[in-house]
């Protein structure tokens, strides 16, 4: 079989791959419930940082324990991957902003549009073709997420955008991850994404505290705080393997559907530990996302058929 060839899909294989995504979502939500409640009392911007320099913190560990040696965390191309992890940070850094004041169902949901970015960005950037009805698809996403904004504006205002500037940070994110498939290790890809954000954040966090920006100054977390940091940084190198491994069992367009899944776990911590329940216009806005979403996989899934 020849490099170019897909590999044929395994039912088992596929399987596994389904699980190992939706134990991605199902804990991606934590990350952002933690995020949340440190955001009450520390800066988006600490919480954001603190995310990275774990992770970072967490995949030489790991390395050092596994492989016994550092040299599996380096990348063939350190430059392209320092700017995912920069990109990654600043997505982190206007959502982790934007849970400050807003429900973590309802941000997560304005997020979701970031399918429909990545479509508009891959005809633009990478040139793919893309059809009348999937450009309607991301026309009908687009409308839903406004649907959201709407209310999360007048209540919350501009902080509502923040989630749009994530998805579109993170569409970025992923075309440059689509350009270096398959490039390096799970290991190398955690690393360097945590060292291109940790090392993007703390020279803000650096500035910010040094020039007495409002809203930034650095705050010393106690031992509860610091517990939660380290688990931010924990469950971002959990949930980001999961999804990894995920994708290479199954293919993406049988996975793609299962990401929507995020919503379900971030309603129902949302509501456990903040008493937040989307009203009804966010669960009509949440409905257009989806199913726009749901149209797009199946058209890629059409197109990636022999």
């Amino acid at each position: 079989m020849s490099a170019q060839e897909p590999r044929p899909d395994k039912p088992k294989e596929v399987f596994q791959g389904i699980l190992f995504m939706i134990a991605g979502m199902g804990v991606v939500p934590v990350m952002d419930v933690l995020a949340k409640v440190l955001a009450g009392h520390i800066p988006a911007l600490e919480v954001s940082f603190a995310r990275f320099f774990f992770q970072a913190l967490i995949t030489m560990i790991i390395a050092l324990v596994w492989t016994r040696s550092l040299s599996t965390l380096r990348p063939q191309r350190w430059g392209v991957n320092l700017l995912r992890g920069a990109l990654l940070s600043g997505a982190t850094l206007a959502f982790f902003t934007a849970l400050k004041v807003m429900p973590v169902a309802d941000a997560i949901a304005i997020f979701f549009v970031e399918p429909m970015i990545l479509t508009a960005l891959s005809a633009v950037i990478l040139k793919e073709t893309v059809g009348l009805r999937r450009w309607a698809a991301v026309a009908v996403g687009l409308l839903g997420a406004m649907l959201i904004v709407r209310p999360s504006f007048a209540a919350f205002g501009a902080s509502a955008l923040l989630p749009l500037v994530t998805a579109t940070l993170f569409a970025f994110y992923l075309i440059i991850t689509r350009k270096l498939a398959g490039e390096d290790s799970l290991l190398s890809m955690q690393f360097t994404t945590a060292l291109g954000g940790g090392g993007t954040l703390g020279v803000v966090l650096l500035v910010a505290a040094t020039t007495g920006i409002g809203g930034f100054e650095l705050v010393i977390p106690d031992n509860l705080d610091l517990l939660m940091m380290v688990s931010i940084g924990l469950i971002s190198f959990i949930s980001h393997g999961f999804i990894v491994r995920a994708f290479a069992l199954a293919p993406a367009s049988v996975l793609a559907p299962f990401n929507y899944l995020e919503i379900v776990s971030a309603t129902l911590l949302g509501y456990l530990v903040f008493r937040d329940f989307p009203d009804l216009p966010t669960w009509g806005g949440i409905a257009l996302i989806v199913a726009s979403g749901l149209y797009i996989a199946h058209r890629e899934r059409l197109r990636a058929a022999p």
